[in-house]
């Protein structure tokens, strides 16, 4: 007679680890395939936590439970993808294409109008706050509140909150500097476009960046962006400024399209939680239309 699966099975983490491999080992008699479903399927709970991330850090004396039933109901939209998910946060990967929040000249499906409803299907009270934005044709990670209590607290602590955020992107040219920082100051024209300015008209901005790969066959570096200050639209105008545009992103300085996108990702989020004070670590990978380009 084949023996019942519970409907819960809890394990405990006996040494330092991350979630996959984590799994893996706890149920080494079945497929790698269907333990990763169980990510994918919302059936994972860390630390009371639903979570999706493979890379999940794990400490001695964590808890992590896997659900056998019906799998947890969970957000399904093209444009969106939650990543990680407690009773004060939503961390999300953001498709290009898909605008952060609706503005004034545009009315349209969002990130906020998505998350809103989703949300709201559990409890109509429910509501969603953005903590932060990203530019329409810019993909990756992005946090959004539950509440206007940890929004605030995160905002008002932004630079003490998030520990660190990098970017990938693909701009023109080959950069012959493997590694170096961009610090100007910054201010917007009144057509609402950021550009470099002398220090009487702007706010400081420093971008980190690192040389991943060059392709001398397409002309063209791909970075890794880290941020020491979270301007607008900052990595965009120092690329411009340094004379290296991000491909596709005509409104500063390209003239390359390449791959039907601007060619820049959220690729890691790394922040201090608001309200239990742990730090959390997120990442995705480098856009596979970006990594085709060399």
């Amino acid at each position: 007679m084949k023996k019942q699966l519970p409907e819960t099975l809890t394990l405990e983490v006996r040494e330092p680890n991350t979630l996959l491999p984590f799994l893996f080992a706890s149920f080494s008699d079945r497929s790698k395939t269907t333990v990763k479903s169980y990510l994918a399927h919302r059936q994972v709970v860390v630390n009371g936590c639903i979570t999706t991330q493979f890379d999940t850090p794990l400490s001695v004396g964590d808890r992590v439970e896997v659900s056998f039933g019906r799998a947890r109901a969970g957000l399904s939209n093209p444009m969106l993808r939650i990543v990680y998910e407690d009773d004060d946060l939503i961390v999300v990967e953001k498709r290009n294409g898909l605008l952060s929040v609706a503005t004034d000249k545009q009315i349209m499906r969002t990130a906020y109008s998505i998350l809103s409803e989703y949300v709201k299907e559990s409890d109509g009270r429910n509501k969603i706050f953005v903590v932060h934005r990203l530019d329409r044709e810019t993909s990756g990670l992005m946090v959004f509140a539950k509440s206007e209590a940890v929004k605030l607290k995160m905002q008002r602590n932004w630079e003490e909150t998030v520990v660190e955020r990098k970017y990938y992107a693909v701009v023109e040219g080959l950069i012959e500097q493997e590694s170096g920082m961009i610090s100007t100051y910054l201010t917007e024209s009144r057509a609402m476009k950021v550009y470099v300015t002398q220090r009487e008209e702007g706010k400081i901005a420093h971008t980190g960046f690192r040389v991943l790969k060059r392709s001398v066959r397409n002309h063209v570096t791909l970075l890794e962006l880290e941020l020491a200050t979270g301007r607008k639209n900052q990595i965009r105008a120092h690329m411009e400024y340094i004379g290296h545009p991000i491909i596709g992103d005509k409104k500063y300085g390209s003239r390359r399209g390449l791959i039907g996108r601007v060619a820049l990702h959220a690729g890691v989020l790394s922040f201090i939680h608001p309200v239990s004070g742990v730090r959390h670590d997120f990442s995705t990978p480098v856009p596979r239309k970006f990594l085709e380009l060399f």
